[in-house]
């Protein structure tokens, strides 16, 4: 099985956070948790694992991590090349470097070209930025190349958006 979060933050200072367990590829996920959260910490540019990080949290306490092959978090697991720790990173060591974490980003980040591979899904020539922990770069390029769905978003991934954006 393998957890994929995302966060969605409101002008009001809440925020809310969701995981989809699913398969890799299933084309719905098995089971969905949601997380309303009535305060988040403020965006500090360079930090944004400071803001995503409880969240992401609230969501995994409530799932049941044994036999959990990979979580998929939106971003980064390395902001450079020389592997210093953006969220997924910081996810990893939060957890205990007990379960791997891979990186799907949506956007180019120039520091850390060496450490992602793109991945072109679909008709699309934009990539996804796929970084990986503790988990073969290899085998995550195949698997979400793979996933569900004929666009550069993996069908579960697009619904997990979705979902954090409906009240």
């Amino acid at each position: 099985m393998i957890l994929a979060l995302d966060v969605h933050y409101k002008e009001t200072g809440t925020a809310k956070a969701v995981g989809a367990v699913f398969d890799w590829y299933d084309s719905n996920p098995k089971e969905i948790i949601t997380e309303y959260l009535d305060t988040v910490n403020e965006y500090e540019p360079g930090k944004f694992y400071k803001r995503e990080l409880p969240c992401l949290l609230e969501v995994i306490e409530r799932v049941n991590l044994t036999g959990l092959e990979a979580i998929i978090i939106d971003g980064y697991v390395f902001i450079d090349n020389d592997l210093q720790f953006g969220l997924g990173g910081i996810l990893w060591e939060k957890l205990e470097k007990q379960i791997p974490i891979i990186g799907i980003a949506k956007t180019s980040f120039f520091k850390n070209k060496e450490t992602v591979i793109e991945v072109l899904r679909g008709q699309s020539h934009k990539p996804l930025y796929v970084s990986a922990i503790d988990y073969p770069i290899s085998k995550a390029v195949e698997n979400i190349s793979g996933m569900h769905g004929d666009y550069r978003i993996p069908t579960i991934l697009s619904s997990l958006d979705q979902i954090t954006k409906e009240d």
